[in-house]
């Protein structure tokens, strides 16, 4: 028998009995939900996963997207992948119900995200940015940008990125130079570059929200002038219909040595007339807001790098239960069957040392995600409070542990 994505007993134990997931159906939010429908939006990812990411694993390892001038082009089977998911209600699933979500807990959510970041990868890196991109602007953008962007990305119309990294200041964001001007309509005109944008281009998608880190003119220099943006890859017409382009050009793409799936790209922000782009929350606060997703987007790594050490140690098991070579120290008879591996004590010791970082990993990166959820939905403000230190805490933990043991 094949080794399964993901051992769902130990799933179950992390989600029932060790967090108690099912306690969450006390809280007005959930109380929809029971442990049903938890395993009915998990048995749905995972029947997903092997029925369309899993076939496609290898071809999104190992060819990595292209560009031809004009058009980015990826591998199209994950078109119909992602499509899969976004029919299946998944990809919003923490959502609010009047934003076409379920309101499932983010716990449940992740749980179900394992089977298909096992199967696809940072194939899912789309739909995940884009969940991160809607959350961000539902909790500090304005209603208006709510009705416009975030619905259409929780129906899986438009998706979204992250701009920030700039070719001149790295990671340096209080050196940015990408500039908004405020026009007289009230929206602003942003000019200049960005590197590495996961999910930067592609076709998957009729828009891409684009959240762009950008200074304002005459703002004070450092991370203090910096503010937050919407800047979409296409405007929109008065019927919320996809209008003219808005200049958000790609300039290039970046190939990694993994992660192939999801592109990795420059872009270039209105190199003629400025890209149109409208301001979220207040100016110069713009750093702050962007924590948002990139404190949800340290999470996601450490929870991809963490099913990637689960399904490792699934195959290990599995070929080590398979795989017969040598006898035990004990047995002196070279005419006796050779054992499987498994049986020898170094093998033993080196599988039960990756069960050990594989399980710590993924409780790790669950109590990460229930935390980021306590902090919104605990019953009291003592524990939200507390859920929010701790995660404040824990989250680079969360990031670089399981991606430096995981893999």
């Amino acid at each position: 028998m094949p080794a399964t994505l993901m051992n769902e007993r130990d799933l179950e134990f992390l989600l029932y009995e060790l967090f108690d997931s099912e306690g969450l159906i006390t809280r007005e939010r959930y109380q929809d939900h029971d442990r049903q429908t938890f395993n009915e939006v998990i048995n749905t990812a995972k029947t997903i996963a092997e029925k369309h990411f899993l076939p496609i694993r290898q071809k999104l390892d190992t060819e990595q997207p292209t560009f031809d001038g004009t058009k980015v082009h990826i591998v199209p089977e994950l078109k119909t992948a992602i499509s899969a998911v976004i029919e299946s209600g998944i990809g919003s699933a923490t959502a609010d119900y009047d934003l076409g979500g379920m309101q499932v807990p983010p716990i449940i959510a992740s749980a179900a995200g394992a089977f298909l970041s096992v199967a696809g990868g940072v194939g899912m890196g789309y739909n995940m940015l884009t969940t991160a991109n809607a959350n961000l602007l539902q909790a500090h953008g304005s209603d208006e940008l709510i009705d416009t962007w975030v619905k259409p990305m929780r129906e899986g119309r438009f998706m979204g990125t992250m701009a920030m990294t700039e070719p001149g200041s790295g990671s340096g964001l209080g050196d940015l130079i990408t500039k908004a001007v405020k026009g007289d309509d009230g929206t602003y005109r942003i000019s200049g570059n960005k590197i590495y944008i996961s999910g930067g281009d592609h076709d998957l998608s009729e828009n891409i929200v684009h959240l762009v880190l950008a200074r304002i003119q005459g703002a004070p220099k450092g991370v203090k002038g910096i503010s937050l943006f919407v800047v979409p890859k296409f405007l929109l017409n008065d019927d919320g219909s996809i209008g003219e382009d808005n200049e958000v050009a790609l300039a290039g793409l970046f190939h990694k040595m993994g992660g192939r799936a999801q592109t990795s790209t420059a872009l270039s922000f209105g190199e003629k007339n400025g890209s149109v782009g409208y301001l979220v929350g207040e100016e110069n606060c713009g750093l702050k807001y962007m924590f948002h997703m990139m404190n949800e987007a340290r999470i996601m790594v450490g929870t991809g790098a963490a099913v990637i050490a689960v399904a490792g140690y699934q195959y290990s098991v599995d070929y080590a239960k398979n795989r017969p070579q040598g006898r035990l120290p004990s047995c002196k008879d070279p005419l006796s069957p050779m054992v499987n591996i498994i049986e020898h004590a170094d093998v033993k010791r080196m599988l039960l040392a990756q069960k050990a970082y594989a399980e710590g990993a993924m409780a790790l990166v669950l109590y990460g995600t229930q935390l980021s959820d306590d902090e919104h939905t605990a019953d009291t403000e003592e524990l939200r409070q507390h859920a929010h230190t701790l995660l404040d805490f824990l989250t680079p933990i969360i990031k670089t542990w399981p991606s430096e043991y995981g893999h």
